[in-house]
């Protein structure tokens, strides 16, 4: 079974993983000491810079590569095999950047704007949306965090917490209620701003090295054009979000990095009990064929659909509930998956010394990222019970 190469359709693809490829054996081996010192991987992300990963989801015309979701996904998943907290850290980036292209939220101005800042300085972006008091935006929570008019200028007052790649980014894409209107407004706020700042609160089981620290905001003052819009409310016909496949494949990517090393261990590993390795035992096989069955599944349901987003733009709205699942299925795979895998290897799979560890820990924070398990479920059965005479 092939992982690597067997969801590659075009030329263009292959050159992205390739590049990829290379990036995640580089990535492979700083992953133990960013986890470990739980510090945010800047030697990596000066790789990406170099490798013009950053402007890869920017629109042609602004000087990007106008990345396709399939690609995204492609992508997201080589690089988790090297550092999956890095390929995670990125996803929001790219991930952020797709979803202002696909729904032109933001004016062209200021779409232009950063686009050239990313390209010509390699400026990082990601949203901070959740609160500690404000429950999931997903589900609807509304921003404590205060967006003030005064004269000319917006005066915000808050704090966010899961601020992905908070030591490093240079825009900040926050939510606020307004204080004269009670809507939700959108701002960017750039991480010179006095004001802001960063409470290092990041100790975490997995996924370390996303630094997703807290943001502090004290009377931070911005121009009125950084507010770039309206939040809608959360709804029952919201329009799906592709991008978010960034996080299955990210989750999938370590996965298959868990299920490649048991692979490795078990060609070599031969304890003195056995006149041969370890692969030729009937449970180690069916163990990794099962790994390989469950990756397969997952992964079609992945890059199917994937590309249905990428070729029938037209139908996105219907494609909500295999989104969600997508997710789900992929990320619950992967806890499985990793869990078989140190199953395989057995004892040694504790040791801090070997990776397993750290995939098995950054894998479970998969089931927490959106959407969770209990909203597709819910999807699902609503769609089940809408149908008038079943599929």
């Amino acid at each position: 079974m092939v992982l690597d190469q067997q969801f590659i359709k075009t030329d263009r693809q292959k050159v992205f993983l390739e590049k990829a490829s290379e990036l995640a054996e580089q990535f492979s081996e700083r992953a133990d000491y960013y986890d470990r010192e739980a510090l945010f991987p800047f030697q990596n992300f000066h790789d990406l810079k170099k490798a013009g990963f950053l402007k890869l989801s920017i629109p042609e015309k602004y000087g990007g590569d106008n990345l396709s979701l399939y690609e995204f996904v492609l992508i997201q998943e080589k690089l988790a095999q090297g550092d999956g907290a890095t390929a995670l850290s990125l996803g929001w980036h790219l991930g952020i950047l797709m979803n202002i292209r696909e729904t032109e939220k933001w004016d062209e101005k200021t779409h232009a704007r950063i686009s050239r800042e990313i390209i010509q300085f390699d400026k990082l972006l990601n949203s901070a949306a959740s609160e500690p008091n404000g429950g999931s935006p997903a589900r609807g929570g509304k921003p404590e965090t205060t967006a003030k008019r005064s004269g000319d200028k917006w005066i915000i007052n808050g704090k966010k917490i899961f601020t992905s790649l908070a030591p490093a980014l240079d825009y900040f894409l926050i939510t606020a209620t307004i204080e004269d209107t009670g809507e939700v407004g959108e701002f960017i706020i750039p991480k010179e701003s006095r004001g802001l700042s960063i409470e290092e609160t990041w100790n975490t089981l997995g996924m370390r090295g996303t630094r997703s620290d807290d943001l502090i905001l004290e009377n931070v003052e911005l121009e009125l054009e950084a507010m770039t819009g309206l939040k809608m409310k959360p709804s029952k016909g919201a329009s799906p979000q592709g991008w978010l496949l960034h996080i299955p494949a990210c989750y999938l990517g370590i996965a298959i990095a868990a299920r490649n090393f048991a692979v490795e261990f078990a060609k070599k590993h031969q304890p003195n009990s056995l006149n041969h390795p370890i692969k030729d035992l009937p449970e180690v096989r069916r163990k990794i064929a099962n790994m390989d069955l469950s990756l397969l599944t997952a992964r079609h349901l992945l890059y199917g659909t994937a590309e249905k987003w990428d070729t029938a733009p037209n139908e996105r709205n219907k494609l909500g509930a295999e989104l969600a699942a997508a997710k789900t299925v992929a990320t619950n795979t992967a806890v499985e998956v990793v869990d078989q895998a140190m199953r395989v290897v057995g004892g040694q799979s504790i040791f801090n010394s070997l990776p397993l560890q750290r995939y098995y820990r950054d894998v479970r924070a998969g089931l927490h990222n959106p959407p969770a398990d209990e909203i597709t479920f819910g999807i699902l059965a609503d769609q089940a019970f809408s149908e008038g005479k079943g599929k």
